[in-house]
C-alpha cells in the first residue's frame, strides 16, 4: 500500500487491517528524521484515502520500536529562529495527528525501546500493548530541550498531568508494570506475543468491545480538572520542578508550564502551545550544549565499538593490590561478568579489597537491584590471593598499588614473569609516565596505564594511556575491557598528567594564585558552585587528597615548569606540611564532621584563614565573581585547547567527554571547549590578556589565536 525507506504500510487482507512498519533500510534501529517524518506523513494520507480499512496496527520490524529523533539534525534545526522551529514543530506534528483522526481504531505493538518522539508515535494511537522487555518515556530534557511530538499534550490527557509531569520533567525510562498501573499502554505481554496481542486489541475495537471512540476523545480533548484541581497540581508541580532542576536547566520547568497552559485547550491548539515552548528551550545555550554532550558521547561509544573488534577476548582478569581501589576494580570487573583474581601480599589487604566488594553487593541487595544469590555468585567470581600461582590463566592485569614508581615497576616486572605470553598488563596510575614504568618490562608493547577514578563503582570514566612501545591490541584490549566493566574508556597519549589530571592542575594553580592575591576559598567555592561544579576547589581538594594533590601537583610542576612550576609556596604547601589532607583525616580546607547518615560534613574551619594569612601579603580582598571565575576556568580551557592540538587526546568531543565524566565538569555547559565556543575565542583571549601578568598559565595557543582571526568554533555548527 505503501513503501518508503523507513516506513512501510502493508495490507493483512482476510481482516482488512493495515499495518504501517516502522523499518528503517540499511540499520538497526528505527528513529525519526526529516525523511521518517516525510514518509510518515505520505502514509497517513494513503490510509486516509483507504475506505475499506477497518483498523490500524503500529509496528516495528527492528528489535526495539523507535529510539527517538534523529539528534544530528537538531543542529540545523536550532540555527532556525524561534518562529521558524515553533512552525517546523506544528507542520511535523499534523503528520502525528492525521495517523490519530483516521476514522479507525489504531493500536501500536511496542515490542521493544519507545522513547521520545518514539513513544509519541505510541501515542498518536487509540491503544497499545507492551513488551516487558520494553521501555517508554521522554528523555527530552537531558537535552535540554521538551517533548515537540504531541507528548505534552496526550501524556497527560492519559495518565493525568501529575504522573505525565514526572515523566516528562524527570526524563527517566519507564518500565512495562508502571507503564499498565498508569494506563499509558493497554496490555504488557512476552516479547514473543506483542503483536498477536495487539492484533487482538485492536480486532476488540473494531468489533466494538473496546471504545476507541471515547479513548481519541479523552486525547484530543481538553484535560478533566477544574479550576482548584489545576492551581494545585500546577503550581505545586512548578515550585518541585524549578526547585529540582535549578536555574541552568529550564526545560522542565517549560515543560510544565507548556502542560498548563494547554490544559484547557483542544489537541491542536495545545500542541501549538507545546511548540512554542519547544522552540524556547531549542534556542537556549543549555540544549546547545547538551546536544552537543549527546553527540559527543555517541562519538565517543563508537570509538569503543571499533576497539571492541581489535582487542583480545577477556575471559580472566586480575588485580594487584587489594584495597580500597583494588576491590573497587575488582568488584566492577565481577559484577560485570569477568572473573577477576585479587592479589596482595598480606592477609589485612585481602579482607579490605573482599570488605569493598562485599559491601558495594551489599547495597545493590539492600536497593533490590540486586538478588542476594546474584551478589553471592559475584563475590564467588573474585579469588582472593597471597600469590601468582593463578596468573597463567589470565588474560589482563590491572596494576593498583601504592602510587610509587620504584614498587610499581617491581610489581610489574613480578607479574609479568607469572603471565603467560602476550597478556595485558595496565597500571592504574594517575600520575606517574607510562614509558617511565614500562622500562621494568620486556614486552613493553603488551603494557600500558589504566586509570580509573575513585570511587571506582560510581565514576564513568577510564582513562586508556598508551606509551610509546604500546601495541594497538594492547589499547583495544583494555579499552574494550572498560566498557564490559561498563565504563566509557578514553584513549590518551602519554604525558605528564594524562588528560584529566592535566587539565585539572591549571584551574587548581589559577585557583592558588587568587588566593595568594586575596581570594576568600570559602567565597570562591561558592562561585564555582553557582557555575555549575558539584563542589568548588577547596571541597574537591579535600575530596582528592590534599597529599595526593600535592605530589599529582610536583609531577605536573615536572612535566610543564613553564605553566605549572611553582615560584611561590601555595596554600596546598601549607596545607600538606600541616599535615591537613582532607576528608581522609578529618580536616583539610574545612573540617569535617558526620551527619546523621553517617557521610562527611563539611564545616568552615577558621583555624584555615590563620595557615592562608602569611600567603596574603595584601590581606584578603574582596574579589569579583567574574574575576575568580575567569582566573579559574581560562587556564582550564588554555590545557584543554593544548591537549587536543598536542594529539593527547583524538578530538574535542573526547576531551570535554573526559572532563565531564571525570572531574564533574558541569553538563550543561558541555564541556571546557564548548564553554570556550559559547564564550567565543576573540573574548577568551581578551580576558587571558587581563592576568597575562600570571605567567604562561594564562597565555592562549598560536592555534587558539589562529582560531580567533578566522572565527572558528571547536564544534562547527
Amino acid at each position: 500500500m505503501y513503501q518508503g525507506k523507513s516506513l512501510k504500510v502493508v495490507v493483512i487482507q482476510e481482516e482488512q487491517i493495515a499495518e504501517l512498519i516502522f523499518d528503517r533500510e540499511g540499520e538497526s534501529i528505527n528513529k525519526f528524521d526529516a525523511r521518517t517524518i516525510k514518509e510518515l506523513g505520505e502514509a497517513g494520507a494513503a490510509l486516509a484515502s483507504a475506505h475499506h480499512l477497518k483498523g490500524l496496527l503500529v509496528t516495528s520490524a527492528k528489535d526495539g520500536f523507535i529510539v527517538g529523533a534523529d539528534i544530528t539534525e537538531f543542529g540545523a534545526i536550532f540555527q532556525r529562529s524561534e518562529e521558524e522551529i515553533a512552525s517546523w514543530t506544528w507542520e511535523a506534528n499534523k503528520v502525528f495527528s492525521a495517523i490519530e483522526d483516521l476514522p479507525i481504531p489504531s493500536v501500536t505493538a511496542i515490542n521493544g525501546v519507545a522513547l521520545g518522539g518514539g513513544f509519541e508515535m505510541c501515542l498518536a494511537t487509540d491503544f497499545r500493548v507492551m513488551s516487558t522487555s520494553a521501555q517508554i518515556g521522554f528523555p527530552e530534557v537531558k537535552l535540554g530541550i521538551i517533548p515537540g511530538f504531541g507528548g505534552t499534550v496526550r501524556c497527560p490527557r492519559l495518565i493525568g498531568a501529575d504522573n505525565a509531569i514526572e515523566w516528562i520533567a524527570g526524563g527517566n525510562p519507564v518500565k512495562p508494570d508502571v507503564a499498565l498501573k498508569m494506563h499509558a499502554v493497554d496490555g504488557v505481554v512476552a516479547p514473543d506475543k506483542v503483536r498477536a496481542a495487539a492484533i487482538s486489541l485492536l480486532k476488540q475495537a473494531i468489533d466494538g468491545k473496546r471504545d476507541w471512540k471515547a479513548r481519541r476523545a479523552q486525547k484530543t480533548g481538553p484535560l478533566k480538572l477544574n479550576a482548584m484541581e489545576s492551581m494545585m497540581v500546577f503550581e505545586t508541580a512548578k515550585a518541585f520542578v524549578s526547585g529540582q532542576a535549578g536555574k541552568y536547566y529550564p526545560a522542565p520547568l517549560e515543560a510544565v508550564k507548556g502542560i498548563q497552559k494547554g490544559a484547557s485547550k483542544s489537541r491542536d491548539e495545545a500542541i501549538k502551545i507545546e511548540g512554542q515552548g519547544f522552540a524556547r528551550v531549542a534556542k537556549t545555550w543549555q540544549a546547545d550544549a547538551m546536544v552537543t554532550l549527546f553527540l559527543n558521547d555517541q562519538i565517543v561509544k563508537k570509538k569503543s565499538k571499533g576497539y571492541a573488534k581489535a582487542g583480545k577476548p577477556i575471559k580472566q582478569a586480575a588485580v594487584l593490590g587489594a584495597g580500597i581501589m583494588g576491590g573497587g576494580i575488582a568488584y566492577v570487573s565481577s559484577a560485570r561478568g569477568t572473573p577477576i583474581i585479587m592479589k596482595d601480599i598480606v592477609d589485612k589487604q585481602l579482607d579490605l579489597g573482599i570488605t569493598e566488594a562485599s559491601k558495594l553487593l551489599a547495597k545493590e541487595v539492600e536497593r533490590k537491584k540486586m538478588t542476594p544469590a546474584k551478589a553471592g555468585e559475584i563475590i564467588g567470581h573474585i579469588r582472593p590471593t597471597l600469590n601468582y600461582g593463578d596468573f597463567g590463566t589470565v588474560d589482563v592485569v590491572v596494576e593498583a598499588v601504592v602510587e610509587n614508581a620504584k614498587i610499581k615497576k617491581s610489581v610489574l616486572a613480578e607479574v609479568e614473569a607469572a603471565v603467560k605470553p602476550g597478556t595485558i598488563i595496565a597500571s592504574n596510575t594517575s600520575s606517574i609516565s607510562i614509558d617511565e614504568l614500562s622500562t621494568a618490562l620486556k614486552h613493553p608493547e603488551n603494557f600500558l596505564g589504566m586509570h580509573f577514578f575513585n570511587p571506582v563503582h560510581r565514576m564513568p570514566l577510564v582513562e586508556v594511556i598508551y606509551g610509546e612501545k604500546t601495541s594497538k591490541e594492547a589499547i583495544a584490549t583494555i579499552a574494550t575491557y572498560a566498557s564490559t566493566m561498563g565504563k566509557t574508556p578514553i584513549v590518551v597519549k602519554n604525558c605528564p598528567g594524562f588528560l584529566v589530571n592535566r587539565i585539572l592542575f591549571p584551574y587548581f594553580a589559577g585557583w592558588e594564585f587568587a588566593i595568594n592575591d586575596g581570594a576568600d576559598f570559602v567565597k570562591v567555592d561558592k562561585v564555582m558552585e553557582e557555575f555549575g561544579w558539584p563542589m568548588g576547589p577547596a571541597y574537591l581538594e579535600d575530596v582528592v587528597g590534599i597529599d595526593t594533590s600535592h605530589h599529582v601537583g610536583e609531577v605536573l610542576a615536572a612535566g610543564y615548569p613553564d605553566r605549572m612550576g611553582r615560584t611561590k609556596r601555595t596554600i596546598i604547601d601549607v596545607m600538606y606540611e600541616a599535615k591537613r589532607f582532607g576528608q581522609k583525616n578529618g580536616v583539610g580546607f574545612y573540617k569535617y564532621e558526620t551527619d546523621p547518615k553517617g557521610k562527611p560534613k563539611k564545616v568552615v574551619d577558621q583555624s584555615t584563614y590563620d595557615l592562608i594569612k602569611p600567603l596574603q601579603p595584601k590581606g584578603q580582598v574582596e574579589m569579583a565573581d567574574l574575576e575568580i571565575l575567569e582566573r579559574l576556568m581560562i587556564p582550564m580551557v588554555i590545557e584543554t585547547a593544548r591537549c587536543v592540538e598536542e594529539g593527547i587526546v583524538g578530538s574535542a568531543a573526547e576531551a570535554d567527554m573526559g572532563l565531564i565524566m571525570g572531574i564533574g565538569f558541569p553538563p550543561f555547559r558541555g564541556g571546557a571547549l564548548k564553554y570556550c565556543d559559547r564564550m567565543g575565542m576573540k573574548y577568551t583571549i581578551e580576558r587571558a590578556a587581563a592576568y597575562a601578568h600570571h605567567g604562561k598559565l594564562y597565555e592562549p595557543t598560536e592555534r587558539m589565536k589562529e582560531m580567533a582571526a578566522k572565527g572558528e568554533t571547536y564544534y562547527q555548527k
